[in-house]
């Protein structure tokens, strides 16, 4: 192996491993602070490449009805409640919140589509939607049962898994599909060529995750998710909504995930169930980080991407179990090193 060659796969590695880190990043994130293993984070992603490759074509591919019958939902449930509850006065905001913002999206998609806008108004457009579907899913799946325990929240992170696979299938169909580079410049440093788009990957992911850094330490909302995910009974007590803090957690977990669709779909092709591989791959770096820990999950993530590049070259066939084997020692280290307690009811 020249220097040439570990150059190739090191670069290959880093830009796989920053995709991973911002998949490990949302997982650790939802985890800490909602209780939930979130399965179906690799979906959002899948959305994300498939629907900006369906706005390539000038179709929606039915993410802006998901959309509108899921606001559907919400509202009807936002209805419920506000009857049950015999409180009227905050209704008008929470159907606008729940119901009118994703209708809306919904209809923007739907109008523009076919239009075939600017590549940039498309990725604008495919971050929106794949977004916007992180609360809702909240709201209907999650938040009634946020008190329930990890397993009943990880049982419904499973049927929702499967629910968007099939989704996903009905909606982009069995073939795969990639977007457009979004640069095609090479540079050469001697007998090395960096690739522009694994550059702009790297670099992307480097300035989401320092934006990510800036919000959870500078911001009023970003210290309230770092106060719920330490303590969620204090955060209670200090006037923090747990309501509203999954809420928030959610969709800055589904922004996450659809920029790493938007990310990777010009460098693999992506297929409907290509998505749960993908996440995890993220999970594994989740794990070593303890889903508590954020820079010890992206570091691992980096170790994954790495890892998987150099075991394709060197034995392909095992890639996969190559990666996931790296699970086991960590588990086994951290089950020796952690104080076992049973979850407070």
């Amino acid at each position: 192996m020249d220097l040439p060659i570990v150059a190739l796969l090191a670069q290959d590695g880093i830009t796989n491993g920053a995709v991973y880190a911002l998949l490990a990043l949302a997982l650790v994130l939802v985890f800490a602070v909602t209780r939930v293993i979130w399965v179906p984070s690799g979906e959002f992603v899948a959305y994300g490449t498939l629907t900006l490759a369906g706005l390539q074509l000038g179709k929606a591919s039915g993410i802006a009805g998901m959309l509108a019958a899921m606001a559907v939902v919400a509202g009807l449930m936002e209805i419920a409640k506000a009857v049950r509850q015999r409180e009227m006065r905050g209704l008008a905001r929470s159907l606008a919140l729940w119901a009118g913002v994703p209708l809306a999206i919904a209809a923007v998609i739907h109008f523009v589509a076919p239009l075939q806008p600017p590549f940039l108004v498309q990725i604008l457009l495919t971050l929106t939607a794949v977004t916007a579907l992180g609360p809702l899913f909240y709201r209907i799946a999650y938040q009634p049962i946020a008190e329930a325990s990890v397993l009943v929240l990880l049982i419904v992170s499973v049927a929702l898994h499967f629910t968007l696979l099939g989704l996903g299938l009905w909606f982009f169909g069995a073939e795969g599909s990639r977007t457009p580079p979004f640069t095609s410049a090479s540079f050469e440093w001697g007998a090395v060529t960096v690739s522009g788009q694994s550059l702009l990957v790297v670099l992307t992911s480097l300035a989401l995750i320092f934006a990510l850094a800036l919000f959870f330490n500078r911001t009023l909302y970003g210290r309230a998710l770092r106060a719920t995910a330490v303590n969620r009974v204090g955060a209670r007590l200090a006037g923090i909504s747990p309501t509203f803090a999954g809420t928030l957690t959610f969709t800055l977990g589904a922004l996450v995930c659809a920029f790493c669709g938007v990310l990777i779909g010009p460098i693999t092709t992506v297929y409907y169930d290509s998505g749960f591989l993908i996440s995890l791959k993220g999970f594994v770096g989740a794990i070593i980080g303890g889903l508590s820990s954020y820079p010890v999950a992206a570091a691992g993530a980096l170790l994954v991407g790495l890892l998987e590049s150099f075991s394709s070259f060197w034995a392909s066939a095992f890639k996969e179990v190559i990666v996931f084997t790296l699970i086991i020692p960590v588990l086994l280290w951290r089950s020796l090193t952690t104080h076992h307690h049973e979850e407070e009811e």
